[in-house]
C-alpha cells in the first residue's frame, strides 16, 4: 500500500471515528440531560475547527470532515449551555457561567490562532494535538467531578481513542516531531485510564445494583 492511500485510510478513521464519538456524545447528552464535553475542550474544539474551517481551510477531504465536526461540536456546545447552568448552581450564577463560558472561548480562539501563526503551522497539528491531550484529561476529571457516567459511556471513550490512534500512526510514520509524538503517546495513556476507569465506575454500579 503506497503512503497516499495509508494517509487516506488514517484520515478518513480519524475522521470517521471522531464523528461518531461526537453523535455519540450528543445522543448520551439528551438522553442523561447532561452536557457530555468539558468546557475548556469544547471551546478549543470549536475554536480549531472554525479556524480550520474557514480562515486556514486544508485540503478539500479534510475540509470537510472538520466542518462536520464543527457543526457537530455546535450541538453539544448548545447542550453545555442548556444543561450546564442547572449543573453548576451551587458555585455559580447562571449569568456567571455564560460569562466564563465567552471568556474561555475567546481565550481559546486566540491562543490557537495565535500558536498557528507564531508555529507557521498552518494545518494546525501542534494545537490539534495539544487540545486532544487536553480533553483526554479534561474526561477524567469529568468523572471524578460527576462520580457517575452521566454524559459519558464506553463507546464515546472507545470511539474517541481509536480515532486519536488514526491520527497519531499517521503523523508518527510520515511527520513525525518529538513533541507530537510525547503528546500522541501521552493521549493514548490518559485514553486508556479513561477507559479502565470507566469500566470501574459501571462495575461499581452493577455491584451495587446487585446488593
Amino acid at each position: 500500500m503506497n503512503q497516499h492511500y495509508f494517509l487516506l485510510i488514517c484520515q478518513l478513521g480519524m475522521g470517521l471515528f471522531w464523528i461518531i464519538t461526537y453523535i455519540l456524545i450528543i445522543k448520551r447528552g439528551f438522553q442523561d440531560k447532561k452536557y457530555g464535553m468539558p468546557m475548556v475542550a469544547l471551546c478549543a474544539n470549536i475554536s480549531w475547527e472554525f479556524i480550520f474551517t474557514f480562515i486556514y481551510p486544508q485540503n478539500d477531504l479534510q475540509k470537510i470532515i472538520t466542518f462536520l465536526w464543527f457543526l457537530l461540536d455546535m450541538v453539544i456546545l448548545l447542550q453545555y449551555l442548556k444543561y450546564g447552568p442547572k449543573e453548576y448552581k451551587k458555585i455559580m450564577s447562571p449569568k456567571l457561567f455564560y460569562a466564563s463560558f465567552l471568556i474561555t472561548l475567546s481565550v481559546s480562539f486566540l491562543i490557537i490562532l495565535v500558536m498557528t501563526q507564531e508555529l507557521n503551522d498552518i494545518e494546525g497539528k501542534y494545537a490539534a494535538f495539544s487540545q486532544n491531550l487536553m480533553m483526554s484529561g479534561l474526561f477524567i476529571s469529568l468523572l471524578f467531578w460527576r462520580g457517575n457516567t452521566d454524559g459519558q459511556s464506553m463507546f464515546i471513550a472507545v470511539c474517541k481513542m481509536i480515532g486519536t490512534l488514526f491520527a497519531s500512526v499517521a503523523f508518527f510514520i510520515y511527520f513525525r516531531t518529538p513533541l507530537i509524538t510525547i503528546m500522541s503517546i501521552a493521549t493514548f495513556i490518559f485514553d486508556w485510564l479513561y477507559i479502565v476507569l470507566l469500566y470501574r465506575v459501571y462495575r461499581r454500579k452493577i455491584n451495587f445494583r446487585r446488593g
